[in-house]
């Protein structure tokens, strides 16, 4: 493709999406995808892009190849990758996926508020509504800033553990 890297190339389709031409960069990056089917980071960002332009379900098999390809995303991708796929498949309707591979996610980056919201909506749709609010729950009683919040603290994590816990 033009003589360029794939870093170079990579780098170039990222900068398009990043700067709101994301029909460009997905031209760029299916090309690119095509040409390095193993490559992980590509996949990612192919997957990235599809979602951006709302084509989840062409997402989807990106962000698969992704996360068990033989290329390996740096950690920071992995976890955007494991909230990409699990998001996506929430919105298509996948949501036995969508819990289980936000869990995966949860799991392996316990302290990511986003990954443990997305995930609360997923079980949400699964008709898991104490997961999702005990999930919910402790994280607003332990990241929220809210002074009002913050003095009530002990007693939100102990409800989130049991809310049909009566005085």
């Amino acid at each position: 493709m033009n003589g360029h890297t794939r870093d170079e190339l990579l780098a170039e389709a990222i900068r398009l999406r990043r700067q709101g031409n994301p029909e460009e960069a997905r031209s760029r990056l299916l090309n690119l995808a095509a040409e390095h089917p193993g490559d992980a980071e590509v996949a990612y960002q192919t997957a990235w892009v599809h979602d951006v332009l709302g084509l989840e379900a062409e997402a989807v098999p990106f962000y698969e190849g992704s996360l068990h390809g033989p290329g390996l995303l740096s950690e920071e991708d992995r976890r955007g990758a494991l909230l990409g796929l699990g998001s996506t498949y929430r919105v298509l309707g996948r949501y036995t996926q969508a819990v289980g591979t936000l869990r995966q996610g949860a799991a392996e980056f316990p302290d990511d508020g986003a990954l443990q919201t997305f995930l609360a909506m997923a079980l949400f749709n699964t008709d898991q509504h104490h997961e999702a609010m005990r999930i919910l729950l402790m994280l607003l009683a332990t990241t929220s800033e809210d002074p009002h919040l913050r003095q009530y603290r002990r007693a939100i994590e102990a409800y989130a553990q049991n809310l049909n816990a009566t005085a």
